[in-house]
């Protein structure tokens, strides 16, 4: 009698479908679809309001308020937009005119938005700082600031100096 050698086919069989099981529950861990796609609209809307302040600066320019320290401007939204150096100002309302986007305030979330938006800090009663991320993204204010995936808007602090567009975030963590 001559001894068995190899693998049956089941056993085969039953080998592939646990490999196939263990590939679809780990693959998101490592694929990390869902983080790379909040980093992606993140810089979408940094795109966004670069472009929304780029023309914003040309319209203030042109209406010769560029220089003011607040100031505002129309750019054809429903409501004049407030600037601050012919930069879009770091307040709610004034972001969602300019960009024509739809916002949840996160202090008082309402809406349906897909964008939540805070306003915080000021200098010399204007505001410095607005935070803009997806809904269901982990928020600036939950947990570690490392673990949240943010845009954080500066608005011009002076004449002749841009505002700032910094996405904070870890892909990992979003």
């Amino acid at each position: 009698m001559k001894a068995q050698q190899g693998f049956t086919l089941i056993e085969l069989v039953v080998v592939i479908i646990i490999l196939g099981i263990l590939a679809v529950t780990a693959a998101p861990k490592f694929i990390n679809l869902q983080g790379d796609a909040r980093v992606s609209a993140l810089a979408g809307m940094q795109a966004a309001l670069k472009g929304a302040n780029s023309l914003v600066y040309s319209k203030a320019a042109i209406a010769g308020k560029e220089k003011a320290a607040t100031e505002t401007v129309d750019i054809g939204a429903a409501n004049d937009v407030n600037i601050e150096f012919g930069y879009i100002s770091a307040d709610i309302q004034s972001l969602v005119d300019a960009l024509g986007a739809e916002f949840d305030d996160f202090n008082n979330q309402t809406g349906n938005g897909d964008w939540l938006i805070v306003q915080f800090g000021t200098i010399q009663g204007s505001a410095a700082s607005v935070a803009i991320w997806q809904r269901g993204a982990p928020s600036p204010f939950d947990g570690e600031p490392t673990d949240s995936c943010v845009l954080i808007y500066k608005s011009a602090s002076e004449e002749g100096k841009l505002p700032s567009y910094d996405i904070e975030t870890d892909p990992s963590k979003c």
